[in-house]
C-alpha cells in the first residue's frame, strides 16, 4: 500500500491561491483511491475557537487553499440551509486546486426536511400554497408541483460552475428519520437520476428501517444499485439507532462519521457543531481506518468524511485517518 500526495508540496502560500497551492494527500491502496476530509472548512467554531488556520485574518480564498493543501475532499453542508448562487460556486471552483473534489449536501427542501421560507428564491415564494405562505418553515408538499420542479432546476444550476470545472463529485441526499421505506419514498429515489441529469447522488438514510434486517438491506441495496445511487455508510452514536453497515452500491463508496456521543446527538437546540461535538480516540480511528480499507476493497474510489466539525476535531481526526488508512 502506498500513500501519495498531489502535485508539489502540501504547504500552501497562505497569502492566497497560487500555482504552488496543491492537493492534499490522496491514499492509494493498489488500484483503489481513498480521499478523506471534513464536512466543512468554514465552521464558526473552527474559525473562532481553534488555531488550525494560521491566521484568523485569512481571506476566504486563503482558507480554502490552506484546507485543500491538506485534504483532497470536502463536503459542503451550507447548501442544505440555503441554495448557493453560481457566483459562490464559481469562487469555490477558482479557489481550489486541480483534483480537489466537492461533495455538496442537497437543499433541505429537496429531501423532505422543513425549510426556512426565507431561504427560497424570492420569486418562487408566490408558489407556496396560500395556506402555508405565512409560515416560517415549509415542506416540499407546500409548493405547487411546477414550483418544486423549478427549485430542483435552480439548485442544480447554482452548482454548474463546480460541475464545469470538474470539481463536483457528488450530491449528498440525507433523508429525515420519517423517510421510511414505502412505495412513495422508493418512488422519490427512483426520480433522482432523471432529476440530476448525470450528477452522481449519495443517499444517507436517517431511518434505521432501510437496513435493520438482512431482508431490509437486500431490498434497499438492490434498489440503490439499480438506480446507480451510492449508499452512505455511517458511523453514528447508538442513540441514532442507525446500524453500522458497510456496503457499496455505486462509486464512490462513502463513510460519514458523526461521532459517538449519545448526549450530543440528542441535544435539542444549539448549533450543528454542538450536536456533533465528539473527538474520536486512537482506537476508534483505527476502527474507522479498517472500515475505510474494507470499503476500498470493493470500490475504485472511497470517501471518508468527518462530520464532527466542532472546533478542530474534524480536521484533526481526518488528518490522522489519512495516516492510518495509508499505513500497512
Amino acid at each position: 500500500m502506498e500513500m501519495c500526495l498531489g502535485r508539489g508540496s502540501a504547504d500552501p502560500n497562505v497569502d492566497g491561491m497560487s500555482e504552488d497551492v496543491v492537493l492534499g494527500p490522496v491514499v492509494h491502496l493498489g488500484d483503489h483511491v481513498v480521499r478523506a476530509g471534513t464536512c466543512s472548512w468554514t465552521d464558526k467554531t473552527l474559525l473562532k475557537d481553534s488555531d488550525w488556520y494560521p491566521r484568523r485574518t485569512m481571506t476566504a480564498a486563503e482558507r480554502l487553499g490552506f484546507y485543500a493543501a491538506r485534504f483532497p475532499l470536502v463536503e459542503v453542508d451550507s447548501t442544505y440551509y440555503a441554495p448557493p448562487s453560481e457566483r459562490t460556486t464559481s469562487l469555490w471552483a477558482g479557489r481550489s486546486p486541480d483534483g480537489f473534489e466537492f461533495n455538496v449536501k442537497a437543499y433541505s427542501l429537496l429531501t423532505g426536511h422543513p425549510t426556512r421560507t426565507a431561504s427560497l428564491w424570492s420569486d418562487l415564494r408566490d408558489g407556496v400554497l396560500p395556506e402555508h405562505r405565512d409560515q416560517d418553515r415549509i415542506y416540499a408538499t407546500h409548493l405547487a408541483p411546477e414550483v418544486l420542479e423549478e427549485a430542483w432546476r435552480r439548485f442544480l444550476a447554482g452548482l454548474s460552475p463546480l460541475r464545469e470545472a470538474g470539481r463536483l463529485r457528488a450530491l449528498l441526499f440525507q433523508y429525515p428519520p420519517w423517510f421510511h421505506p414505502r412505495r412513495d419514498t422508493r418512488a422519490e429515489l427512483e426520480r433522482l437520476p432523471e432529476r440530476l441529469g448525470g450528477v452522481q447522488a449519495m443517499v444517507e438514510f436517517r431511518s434505521p428501517r432501510w437496513t435493520s434486517t438482512p431482508r431490509d438491506r437486500e431490498r434497499t441495496f438492490a434498489l440503490l444499485e439499480s438506480l446507480e445511487l451510492a449508499y452512505v455508510c455511517v458511523d453514528a452514536p447508538p442513540a441514532s439507532e442507525l446500524p453500522r453497515v458497510l456496503a457499496v452500491t455505486h462509486e464512490p463508496a462513502i463513510l460519514r462519521c458523526h461521532g459517538r456521543s449519545d448526549e450530543a446527538w440528542k441535544r435539542v437546540g444549539g448549533s450543528a457543531a454542538e450536536r456533533f461535538r465528539y473527538l474520536y480516540d486512537e482506537d476508534e480511528l483505527h476502527e474507522l481506518a479498517d472500515s475505510a480499507r474494507q470499503l476500498a476493497e470493493r470500490a475504485g474510489e472511497t470517501h471518508v468524511l468527518m462530520n464532527n466539525c466542532y472546533r478542530d476535531y474534524g480536521v484533526r481526526n481526518a488528518a490522522r485517518l489519512i495516516e492510518l488508512i495509508g499505513s500497512a
